[in-house]
């Protein structure tokens, strides 16, 4: 008989090829140890029909226990390994006992005695107040119904306000974030809501409405102090007013009293505006009557200064030649005057009556010039 022909069914298969087929292989060889081993031949017993004898009674246990410390090896070894992403870090408590803060990417830690959490610190963690988004995306659907006791708030005038806000925050210390704070999510939403009614406490009604970025301001400053004080180990990103409105039972009369503040803003706009564009002119005209005033005085002055040196010089020469300036200036002041003249009536004093018309108009005649 050839060897082959000897040997059992089994060993002529091959090896398990997946991990389902070495899950197989395994069960099979527990339910073999339990069925009194694998001494039978493959068809069920032996071909001669004898019947073979029993083994040692310990022989399936010391294989089972074989089998369930290999498993339990090849668990310890793999998780001994561990992977984190770009975004997380691992903090590694040794007992219980913080050990060290593993970088991302391949990492060992000894197994039984080490343990690792995960932290993400590039995620950006979301609270929302006075509503809760539904479905989110671009056309995000809201859910504000139930939520009135984060939202509702009291002035410092006495009157109620409804307040919507999104605070967003990322873990910025993992150990601090792990072992420092029980519950880091309820402390952001304890904090945030005790500085925003705090804040809007001490704000009037009308100033929270057109100051809005300012109640932001103040409420992210103020979460992140209270968050360092207990070193939740978180750094807030933005905080966020999603709505910021009188309650619902108030609209209307707020909306009247809104629109009667809108026109008295237009009005006062419409005024200024007309303030600005008059007074400026008027201004702009009076400067200009000065300053034409100014300068007809200095050209008066000028001109009567020249008058001045001119009548000088004339009574200058007057005062040389008597006769001769007198005639010069009766002719020079008659070639002024007689182009202007239409009618020329010359009377003789010795005369009684009027002489006959006599014209001596310079129409058709050249300019009367004195010698």
């Amino acid at each position: 008989m050839a060897w082959d022909d000897q040997q059992p069914d089994w060993g002529k298969k091959k090896g398990p090829q997946t991990p389902e087929e070495l899950i197989a292989a395994l069960l099979n060889k527990i339910k073999d140890a339990f069925a009194g081993g694998s001494a039978t031949g493959g068809n069920g017993g032996d071909r001669s029909g004898v019947k073979p004898e029993s083994g040692n009674p310990f022989g399936g246990l010391g294989k089972i226990v074989l089998i369930v410390g290999g498993v339990f090896l090849f668990n310890v070894i793999y998780s001994s390994f561990y992977t984190l992403e770009p975004g997380e870090r691992g903090v590694v408590v040794r007992f219980g006992k913080y050990s060290k803060t593993a970088p991302p990417g391949l990492n060992f830690k000894v197994p039984l005695v080490e343990d690792v959490i995960k932290v993400d610190i590039e995620a950006v963690r979301k609270e929302e107040f006075g509503f809760r988004t539904r479905v989110p995306g671009q056309r995000s659907q809201f859910q504000k119904t139930g939520f009135e006791a984060e939202s509702l708030m009291l002035t410092s005038d006495r009157n109620v306000i409804d307040v919507e806000w999104i605070v967003q925050y990322k873990v910025q210390d993992p150990i601090f974030f792990c072992f420092k704070v029980g519950d880091v999510q309820q402390a952001v939403r304890d904090v945030s809501e005790m500085a925003m009614r705090r804040i809007v406490g001490n704000m009037r009604f009308d100033y929270l409405l057109s100051n809005r970025e300012v109640l932001a301001a103040l409420s992210q400053r103020e979460v992140q102090a209270a968050l360092d004080r207990y070193q939740a180990g978180v750094k807030i990103v933005t905080v966020q007013l999603q709505d910021v409105n009188p309650p619902e039972a108030v609209k209307p009369a707020f909306n009247e009293v809104n629109e009667a503040d809108q026109d008295m803003k237009r009005l006062v706009n419409e005024a200024e505006e007309a303030y600005n564009r008059e007074v400026p002119k008027a201004r702009g005209d009076a400067k200009k009557m000065y300053e034409e005033s100014h300068g007809y005085a200095v050209e008066r002055v000028n001109l009567a200064k020249g008058e001045t040196s001119r009548f000088l010089s004339v009574l200058k020469e007057y005062k040389a030649a008597k006769d001769v300036t007198r005639k010069r200036l009766y002719l020079e002041t008659m070639q002024e005057v007689l182009p202007t003249v239409s009618e020329i009536y010359v009377l003789d004093k010795d005369q009684r009556s009027i002489l006959p018309f006599l014209d001596v108009s310079n129409r058709d005649r050249k300019p009367i010039t004195g010698r």
